[in-house]
């Protein structure tokens, strides 16, 4: 047994924390489990009331190896003793271009890639359209109802739910939304076949295709609530950028580096896109974004236009490199783990929505799974209450969870890749009873 609970959740040092919290930090942080760590390893976080707790959350799909992985702590502390920092910028460092190669070589297409490093993934979508802008010499970004891209402002303009935008107006311009294929909440029968007509709509008839710079899709959505986009609607989406010489930037900032059981989501549709955003996973907790992509484009803005002190930080960039290490070793056993992780709790999520009439769907790809909560599931409509109800018996019998969706009723499961069978078990048991509480309570 991982957890062990040696106080009430959250315990007394937690608490005083917490109060500490409020009077010298800013009101806008949020906190879905209110503990504070002291210490946390593998799947597990210990508290800073020895409660030991575990986490399918990784810092919101962050630690896919874990947390501390002996390899990465390794690399960052070598890299800490020779130099921590000098600026790409002013003094470049082999490092960073070693990583840009390697990343080249691993994201999908089969042409000639580079690559841009930052610090967060807001930092590279905004990079990817700064690109995809010089390269086109157009405007218009096109997102996705339920997207998630980031909080600086024209992430935030990119960005859906109405609570990461409350009144920071008024928005970056050039930003136009389109309907997501959430299949689940689709008025119409065939998602796919809707959204792409609602697409096809809104750029040929009211922006117009000449004057759109970059299409801009998470495969399956992060904070929208882990729903996966059907595999002929980003076939479709990705020949009509083709066609019309539009960017297709695909986010893969939260299913990058095994989150969905393949190193990149794309690899489960078939497309190359034209750039790809990337961080979370990259830095195994460590800051770090990139965006790779087709060299023509990544070549478009003029030398000095991107960049940033510590963009390509020299410790983040040694973790990352340990990251790609890790994946690459014994011919991607790994990889092949991390399927076997998604079974189970694919098996699991679907025995729970036969079992619970909560449950008006449970989806995903690989081990990023979600679970979408009702209060009726003939009307479908959401109940964020109960989500917020099962997250909270969650932490408080040593799991810590994900929240999500635009309508705040979604439990998504993102625990490190690297979990144990018997952690795996131990937290979907909490999961399951904190389910039947909730039917008990209906």
């Amino acid at each position: 047994m991982r957890i062990e609970l040696k106080t009430e959740i959250p315990g007394p040092r937690s608490r005083a924390l917490m109060e500490q919290r409020r009077a010298a930090v800013a009101r806008g942080p949020f906190h879905g489990t209110p503990i504070f760590v002291a210490k946390a390893h593998g799947a597990v976080i210990e508290d800073v009331d020895g409660n030991r707790l575990l986490d399918f959350a990784s810092g919101i799909a962050v630690t896919n190896l874990g947390h501390t992985p002996e390899d990465v702590v390794q690399a960052v502390q070598a890299q800490a003793e020779r130099f921590l920092h000098t600026s790409f910028n002013v003094v470049p460092y082999e490092g960073y271009v070693t990583l840009c190669e390697r990343l080249n070589r691993i994201t999908p297409g089969s042409f000639a890639k580079k690559a841009f490093l930052a610090n967060s993934g807001a930092e590279a979508v905004e990079n990817a359209v700064k690109i995809a802008r010089a390269h086109t010499k157009r405007q218009g970004v096109v997102v996705f109802d339920h997207a998630f891209h980031g909080r600086t402002y024209l992430a935030m303009s990119m960005t859906s739910k109405v609570g990461y935008r409350q009144g920071f107006a008024p928005f970056v311009p050039e930003v136009y939304r389109t309907p997501f294929p959430y299949a689940y909440r689709s008025p119409e029968p065939d998602a796919s076949a809707w959204a792409l007509r609602e697409f096809r709509e809104l750029v040929l008839h009211h922006v117009g295709a000449n004057n759109v710079a970059a299409v801009v899709i998470e495969l399956i959505l992060g904070e929208g609530g882990f729903v996966d986009a059907p595999v002929p609607f980003v076939q479709e989406l990705a020949s009509f950028c083709k066609e019309h010489g539009i960017v297709l930037i695909v986010d893969e900032i939260q299913t990058g580096f095994g989150r969905t059981g393949a190193l990149f989501a794309c690899e489960h549709y078939g497309v190359e896109p034209d750039l790809v955003t990337l961080a979370k996973g990259l830095g195994s907790g460590l800051p770090i974004s990139a965006v790779v992509g087709r060299a023509e484009i990544m070549d478009a803005p003029v030398e000095g236009a991107i960049g940033g002190t510590f963009g390509g930080n020299p410790v983040a960039i040694a973790a990352a490199l340990a990251v790609l290490d890790r994946f690459e070793a014994d011919g991607g056993a790994l990889l092949k783990r991390i399927q076997a992780v998604g079974e189970q709790i694919g098996a699991r999520l679907l025995a729970w929505k036969e079992r619970f009439p909560i449950i008006g769907d449970v989806r995903g790809i690989g081990p990023m799974r979600a679970i979408e909560l009702v209060r009726d599931p003939r009307t479908r409509e959401p109940d964020k209450a109960a989500a917020q109800a099962l997250a909270k018996y969650c932490y408080q019998h040593g799991v810590v969870v994900l929240g999500a969706g635009t309508y705040g009723n979604v439990i998504r499961l993102a625990p490190p890749l690297t979990l144990e069978d018997a952690e795996l078990d131990e937290g979907l048991v909490i999961l399951e009873a904190g389910l039947a509480e909730l039917g008990r309570s209906a």
